[in-house]
């Protein structure tokens, strides 16, 4: 059993909506989280700068000797992760392929739609791979700039983000399935679920990823192992900028007292 962490890398807030999926999945496993808050948010930067922030932060997470990284954000995955890959002999994981290998198999599914960053959007990672393997798809996509700075803020169930959401998804909301394509948006979990038809699927990416590093990661004897062993969680938390909200939004996101999430700066 490879007694690393897995590392996790996020421009801020939203990839802790992927760290605690896995961390419920596979309490047996450590992570490395980095949120970049410093540069934060990547949405509206150029594909050049996103890829170069992401290496940053790839390189950040090596020198803490990881198993694995995980880019828990959309538009670094969508603009970044085909040319990282090539450069780090390391597996490096993005939100989109297991997402998409999840809808490629779920055959009642014919219309889906796509909320996401405006960068993402205007790559067309999503609908690219999804096409590639569900040709017969109809798909919506809808860029969502401001959730993710309201996220950060903490604004995911007020006056304003119910209007904010709202107001997005007006051509959105008729689909089979749902991607929130930003690990922000599933802050906005419930507002996105008064949206659209009841029997809809919402697709978290954080569940999608915490099946797949399960599949990756856990053997036979690993799971016997938890449930047998009390293990000491040695996750880790960094930021590039501690003077923001992130705190408080992780509190409410993982469940825990202000006083239990430690965040350490990364000088990156």
């Amino acid at each position: 059993m490879d007694n690393r962490p897995i590392g996790m890398f996020d421009s801020g807030v939203g990839g802790i909506t992927i760290y605690k999926e896995v961390r419920e999945k596979l309490p047996m496993e450590d992570i490395i989280y980095l949120g970049d808050t410093k540069r934060f948010p990547y949405g509206s930067k150029s594909k050049e700068s996103i890829i170069n922030l992401t290496k940053n932060g790839i390189e950040f997470l090596l020198r803490k000797n990881v198993k694995a990284v995980i880019i828990a954000c959309g538009t670094a995955t969508s603009q970044a992760l085909e040319e990282v890959k090539k450069l780090y002999n390391i597996p490096i994981i993005g939100i989109i392929e297991p997402t998409v290998n999840y809808i490629s198999s779920n055959k009642k599914i014919k219309k889906i739609g796509v909320v996401a960053t405006s960068g993402t959007i205007k790559s067309n990672c999503w609908e690219t791979s999804l096409l590639k393997v569900r040709p017969d798809l109809k798909i919506i996509n809808k860029a969502c700039p401001l959730l993710a700075p309201m996220a950060e803020e903490g604004w995911t169930d007020n006056e304003i983000a119910k209007l904010t959401v709202h107001e997005y998804m007006k051509d959105v909301h008729d689909v089979d399935s749902l991607i929130l394509g930003c690990t922000h948006y599933p802050l906005f979990m419930e507002l996105f679920k008064n949206e659209v038809r009841k029997d809809t699927e919402i697709i978290n990416t954080g569940n999608v990823i915490a099946d797949y590093l399960e599949k990756m990661f856990s053997s036979k004897e690993a799971k016997s192992f938890e449930k047998n062993t009390c293990k000491e969680d040695k996750s880790q938390i960094y930021l590039t900028d501690i003077e923001c909200n992130f705190v408080n939004v992780a509190q409410r996101l993982l469940g825990k007292n202000k006083q239990d999430i430690h965040t350490f700066l990364a000088k990156i």
